[in-house]
């Protein structure tokens, strides 16, 4: 198994659809394209920012594939995979290989819920994708306010030096837990990448020790992300901070309460930016009120991308 270099920004991609709520193929093709030409490493498809959850099993091959057809081999596709046991996850897996994805993200899963979790359960389970898939993968860990889960000091040992576990995406929100889990990697598996997963410290998280990130804010600003993270490689704080305090903002306007409404933010400042043809998300997921939008096309400008 060839390891990709992940050490740069991963942007998690939406999924354009029309007012009747199926896949807008036109706005994904000419969405990845435009991504994609911001020096990102990777996409990452089918992830929550995709509304991957809510879509059928034969929507998002046919996204994964559509995202192949356009990025080649330019930069990397990660694609979500979110099960619920184990066969599931096989089948899933090796469906995303061949659609064309060249990495996965492993989403938690119901049962790694309760404490303590036997560290047997999380490694079996990674340890099954990647013999079904033969792809590198994406360990995640996730606060559990958004349905996953801290992991113990001895399930992150187990996992990344677990056969085909290239990287961690850390997302449990907490600055403290951060750091101490890049120690922890960097101590039992000095080839990981760990990617940052939170979105309320951007740029900190790289001062911190993220070689990279995976993030639903990644796919707007993306070369500015890009950017920041190359002034943090400089050693260049002035331009990094600079970059950051203009960066922060938007993404806080992104991802403000209630957070589940992140997905229609981004799909209306994706629009409003020309970038996809409409906003729309797909039920239960709701629309953004008037004022909603003016919000987000406030934070843009100020921003400086409108």
């Amino acid at each position: 198994m060839d390891r990709p270099d992940m050490k740069g920004l991963i942007a998690a991609i939406v999924t354009p659809m029309r007012e009747d709520f199926s896949v807008d193929e036109t706005s994904l093709r000419r969405y990845v394209r435009w991504l994609t030409d911001q020096a990102v490493t990777g996409l990452a498809v089918n992830v929550d920012t995709g509304e991957g959850p809510h879509l059928s099993a034969e929507e998002r091959i046919g996204v994964l594939e559509i995202v192949a057809e356009e990025v080649g081999d330019r930069t990397l596709i990660v694609a979500g995979l979110a099960a619920s046991f184990t066969e599931q996850a096989r089948s899933l897996a090796a469906d995303a290989a061949r659609a064309g994805a060249g990495a996965l993200l492993v989403f938690p899963i119901p049962v790694y819920q309760g404490e303590p979790l036997d560290p047997e359960i999380p490694v079996r389970y990674h340890r099954a994708v990647h013999d079904a898939s033969g792809l590198p993968l994406i360990a995640f860990q996730l606060q559990p306010a958004l349905g996953g889960v801290n992991f113990s000091v001895e399930v992150i040992e187990r996992l990344m030096t677990e056969d085909g576990v290239v990287a961690l995406k850390e997302a449990s929100f907490d600055a403290k837990r951060f750091v101490e889990t890049v120690r922890l990697v960097r101590s039992v598996a000095p080839d990981a990448t760990v990617l940052n997963g939170n979105d309320n410290f951007l740029l900190e998280a790289y001062l911190l020790g993220a070689e990279g990130a995976l993030l639903g804010f990644g796919t707007l600003a993306a070369r500015e992300q890009v950017e920041m993270l190359d002034h943090v490689r400089a050693r260049d704080l002035e331009r990094a901070t600079a970059r950051g305090d203009v960066l922060q903002p938007l993404c806080d306007a992104i991802f403000a309460p209630p957070v589940r409404d992140y997905r229609a933010r981004l799909k209306h400042a994706l629009a409003t930016l020309g970038v996809i043809d409409e906003g729309h998300v797909r039920p239960p997921l709701l629309p953004l009120s008037p004022d909603e939008r003016a919000g987000v096309e406030r934070a843009l400008r100020e921003a400086a991308l409108l």
